[in-house]
């Protein structure tokens, strides 16, 4: 191995030059010592870049790296050069830089374009007929698929009906028609499907647009408090399955335990929650019994459990990208600002086109954000404003392996000067599930 200083970076190069993979790096440093760090300690302490700690361990010895020095200040921690190294790191293409205090929400929206905020009937019915028709096609492929085929046509499907809940997104949001009965009507229907109920989930998502990324009030993902991760071993082992190898899949969780129990919500709330609860055990009681009917028991995991698994690894997946990251904090409610956690603290990731198509953009996360009464048609001309606008400041990405990784291998427990530290840290004996993802996810980008 050979390594250079070069400006603010030390950068180490073997024979492959290929992208990191393995667990440490190893530095030379021109005064003839040798240090070590942990993979995990770059990811997870190297965004305390605030107060330059980097810290140093033993261990094996990597092929090529390319990782910040120290920052002397605050002024070189808040570097292009630094944060273009984070974004490699993390699996970004761009780590924004830190949005400055006197910024408030309203200087953000007031640089939107009006129109972005126009509800267009045609444009949203026409979102509703590509949901239906994807969905109707995912049904047929399953119906036809021989048995090596059923995975692409469930997640194509799966796919589809994630369209419907951004549908009902939507009309949560009051964006999707000027007539507000037929929104709770449309958006009621979209959710049924999934058995989602409508009411619970807006009043639950309105609070995490009000406070995202706030400790303990978002409603959405949180860290995990140490407290709790030191309550039981067996709690321990859950929570570290959970937000290690099943977290594509948590959102499930969090259906179960935010939308069906009425002690979780405002009088003023509880009597549409009956409703939404009454529509969706309606649709369990009569939808269920039908497709088992006539397709039998395997019948109903072919045509609605898996699909519905799909939808759920979606749902799971683009929550966590759109919010989770080593270097975007949750913060409490005292230090809580509305402009850094919106514009600053949310993820644009782009997917394969066709996601795109069948989520209804859903994943153009930002201007959603910043104000969620743009409808889904009109995020994409209200990101291309707001990148105009306030382009350095934000956190953009491309769908990738080492994305994922970072997310579900770092960033588990709260931890106020790091953000997030990891599993295996705290628990190095019993983090057996992450230390496998460690090993067997790619770190493609």
């Amino acid at each position: 191995m050979a390594c250079k200083i070069s400006n603010s970076m030390i950068i180490c190069l073997g024979p492959s030059q290929r992208p990191i993979r393995s667990q440490t790096i190893a530095i030379h440093s021109s005064t003839a010592s040798i240090c070590h760090l942990r993979w995990d300690n770059l990811l997870v302490k190297g965004i305390n870049h605030r107060k330059g700690i980097i810290p140093l361990r033993r261990n094996k010895v990597i092929q090529a790296v390319a990782v910040p020095v120290r920052p002397s200040s605050a002024d070189s921690a808040d570097s292009a050069e630094y944060r273009k190294l984070l974004a490699e790191t993390y699996g970004f293409r761009q780590i924004g830089e830190p949005l400055p205090d006197n910024v408030t929400l309203k200087d953000v929206i007031d640089t939107l374009p009006r129109k972005v905020f126009e509800i267009d009937d045609v444009k949203a019915w026409t979102s509703v007929l590509i949901s239906v028709t994807s969905y109707a096609l995912g049904i047929f492929m399953i119906s036809k698929a021989p048995w090596y085929l059923l995975p692409l046509a469930w997640a194509w499907t799966g796919t589809a009906i994630t369209g419907f809940f951004v549908i009902g997104h939507d009309c949560a949001h009051k964006s999707f028609s000027k007539n507000k009965l037929l929104e709770d009507i449309v958006g009621t229907l979209a959710f049924l499907p999934l058995i989602y109920p409508y009411e619970p989930w807006r009043f639950k998502h309105d609070r995490h647009h009000a406070k995202t990324n706030m400790l303990s009030e978002d409603t959405a993902w949180h860290p995990v408090w140490e407290k709790e991760f030191e309550t039981s071993p067996f709690l321990r082992k859950a929570i570290m399955f959970g937000y290690g190898p099943f977290r594509p899949w948590m959102s499930i969780a969090h259906w179960l335990i935010w939308h069906f129990d009425l002690n979780k919500f405002r009088p003023n709330e509880v009597k549409r929650v009956k409703i939404s609860l009454a529509c969706v055990f309606a649709f369990m009681a009569i939808g269920w019994p039908l497709i088992i009917y006539k397709t039998g028991i395997m019948g109903w995991i072919k045509f609605w459990l898996m699909p519905w698994l799909g939808y759920h690894f979606w749902m799971s997946t683009f929550t966590m990208v759109h919010h989770t990251a080593p270097h975007i904090p949750f913060k409490h409610s005292d230090e809580w600002n509305a402009a850094q956690a919106q514009l600053n603290g949310t993820v644009h990731c782009d997917y394969p086109r066709w996601i795109e198509v069948l989520c209804h953009d859903i994943n153009v996360h930002i201007p959603h954000h910043v104000s969620s009464r743009i409808p889904s048609y009109n995020l994409r001309a209200a990101h291309k404003s707001i990148q105009e606008n306030w382009g350095p400041y934000l956190n953009e990405a491309t769908w990738n392996w080492r994305l994922m990784k970072t997310i579900m291998t770092v960033c588990h427990v709260y931890d106020k000067e790091q953000n997030y530290i990891g599993f295996d840290e705290l628990a190095p004996n019993e983090a057996s599930p992450i230390t496998f993802l460690k090993r067997v996810m790619p770190d493609y980008t």
